[in-house]
């Protein structure tokens, strides 16, 4: 496993910098790698694609694993420097791709297998807008474990009636149970970043409803948030049709962090059934 002192000389062999533009922040701790490759329950055989493999630190820890790993890194500069950590280390078959994570094919680049992981240590600038593409794109990955900041993940698996619940934690919830599996210290990074990290489990699962899509639920859900200290009452009155909170079941002196995906699913479902 690749260590600080490693890192810094892999970067200063070939000239290199961590790009804040990229959000890059290399893990330079084997223990680290180790645990979020054992947090990922992946093993032989198995299908894992990581998200901004970097210099590799991650990538060699899923390989020990026995997974089977396609990395897809965005930073052309990295990707020799990858491929040639890779090759040291006796893992040259993991297949490299050098993309952008956020405009890929996924039905293209992952239609090779059935079922994927996907485990990553993203950057922190697009790391809610790769989840959520992984999420409502790629229904081949069951399961995510990602390393993000702490206060993303906050959001990120948080409950109704929670004090970080919104948009972002009932888009995840749409599509998978979130759980927070630790914290990573500023420590183990290269360049040290200025935050905490955290580790987040997804496991994909059955959307509440099929009777509506996600793009019927969210509008409803981003009203509401635009004045989440307000009851929906006031926020949704325009945009709700009278009864739909009975129909639904839904107090309308709610507040919007009071409501679970699925009960704003109900309500979108209400809504519509008045309309007809």
């Amino acid at each position: 496993m690749l260590g600080a002192r490693e890192i810094a000389e892999l970067l200063e062999r070939h000239g290199l910098d961590a790009r804040r533009s990229l959000g890059q922040n290399f893990v330079a701790d084997p223990n680290t790698v180790v645990r979020i490759a054992r947090l990922a329950d992946v093993g032989p055989g198995e299908h894992v694609v990581e998200i901004g493999p970097g210099l590799g630190s991650l990538t060699l820890a899923l390989v020990d694993t026995g997974a089977r790993v396609l990395a897809v890194e965005k930073d052309a500069a990295l990707v020799p420097v990858l491929h040639e950590v890779l090759a040291e280390h006796g893992a040259a078959d993991v297949r490299v791709v050098e993309a952008d994570a956020l405009e890929v094919d996924w039905d293209e680049l992952l239609g090779g297998a059935a079922s994927w992981a996907l485990v990553a240590n993203l950057p922190y600038n697009v790391a809610v807008p790769i989840i959520m593409s992984v999420l409502e794109r790629a229904p081949m990955v069951r399961r995510l474990v990602v390393m993000v900041q702490k206060e993303v993940a906050e959001r990120l698996v948080a409950s109704p009636g929670g004090r970080t619940v919104g948009i972002p934690s009932m888009r995840v919830a749409w599509y998978a149970e979130a759980e927070l599996l630790g914290t990573v210290p500023p420590e183990v990074f290269v360049p040290r970043p200025r935050v905490t990290s955290a580790l987040v489990g997804m496991t994909r699962r059955e959307p509440p409803t099929r009777a509506l899509g996600p793009d019927e639920v969210f509008p409803l859900v981003a009203t509401a948030y635009r004045q989440r200290r307000k009851m929906l009452r006031s926020t949704l009155g325009s945009v709700v049709p009278p009864g739909a909170f009975e129909r639904a079941g839904i107090a309308p002196t709610s507040r919007p962090e009071e409501l679970a995906v699925g009960q704003w699913a109900d309500l979108a479902l209400a809504a519509r059934a008045l309309r007809a």
